[in-house]
């Protein structure tokens, strides 16, 4: 989970601020555990544990369920999320931007307009896999449409984000979330990809993934999968007037004006692992039903639009 620092979250934040609350934590990262066994294990009362879990429980920390689903039955707690990621620096806008001059798009990851990849790779929907396993021909399969996840060993996709930018609009900024990881072969979080991001064919920057996660199931992903990989990071890139960042951190001194945005044209998006990389180790990609984030490539477009000053 990737979250803004702020008052939105206190009842999350707060949960950090006790030092039996992050005990619990712990304990419960080996497996899920009663009520009665936390307080055993930390030598306090039920009660208390119970108002612990609770407010965790708001903070969407913890989950809790009945063994039985009936009154009475052993409460049984495990955490609800695997990570959790605090974005201090704010990646909105420059003050500058008014806030109405704005559009947002969401491309589904199967709605890629160009590819080329290379095994491992694949695709699946909600219900099943999409083709053969392994086969880069089912990349064109009319049915990728579908898809809530895709991965690939090399290569790329490329998608287009519409452009309804008219002449007397200029793009300030574009903001683009996703969650992705590495891909390895089955799943291996120690497995490092150097992931080349484009716009228009320029390189924006290369940001490396520490590895392909799968050792606990993504809170979105289809119980019938098997294949490994369960969810990934959730990154967000801002293409900016004065650079590109990556969740808040300057990735390089590409700016908006560089990548070449036209009018008329869409804006071409690349997502690629190339052969020539140090690290070399695939892309996985999730949609709004598989992994832990329940959207697919959002897309913010901010613009000035000096008819609005005439």
């Amino acid at each position: 989970m990737h979250i803004q620092v702020s008052t939105k979250y206190m009842t999350m934040l707060e949960c950090f601020s006790s030092e039996t609350r992050v005990k619990m934590i712990e304990l419960l990262n080996n497996g899920p555990m009663s009520i009665k066994e936390l307080a055993e294990t930390l030598g306090l009362s039920s009660a208390i544990v119970t108002k612990h879990i609770q407010k965790m429980e708001e903070g969407g920390l913890i989950k809790t369920e009945s063994l039985s689903g009936t009154r009475g039955s052993p409460k049984m707690c495990s955490l609800a999320i695997d990570s959790l990621t605090l974005q201090l620096r704010s990646v909105s806008p420059d003050p500058a931007i008014e806030a109405d001059t704005k559009y947002t798009v969401e491309i589904p990851i199967g709605q890629y307009s160009d590819y080329a990849v290379k095994p491992t790779c694949g695709l699946a929907s909600e219900s099943k896999i999409l083709g053969l396993v392994d086969d880069p021909r089912y990349f064109s399969n009319p049915e990728r449409m579908n898809a809530a996840h895709l991965w690939f060993g090399s290569g790329y996709v490329e998608y287009r984000i519409p452009n309804y930018l008219h002449a007397a609009q200029t793009a300030q900024q574009l903001d683009i979330s996703l969650e992705l990881c590495s891909e390895a072969p089955s799943y291996n979080e120690n497995w490092p990809s150097d992931i080349s991001f484009f716009i228009n064919d320029i390189e924006i920057g290369i940001w490396t993934c520490p590895g392909d996660f799968g050792s606990k199931r993504g809170a979105l992903t289809p119980a019938w999968w098997q294949l490994g990989t369960q969810n990934g990071l959730l990154k967000s890139l801002s293409i900016q007037e004065s650079g590109t960042f990556l969740d808040g951190v300057k990735l390089s001194n590409v700016t908006i004006q560089d990548v070449g945005l036209k009018l008329g044209e869409d804006f071409r998006f690349k997502l690629a692992s190339l052969e020539s990389a140090r690290h070399c180790g695939g892309i996985s990609l999730f949609g709004s039903q598989f992994g832990n984030y329940k959207q697919d490539i959002m897309v913010h477009v901010y613009y000035k639009d000096r008819s609005k000053a005439e």
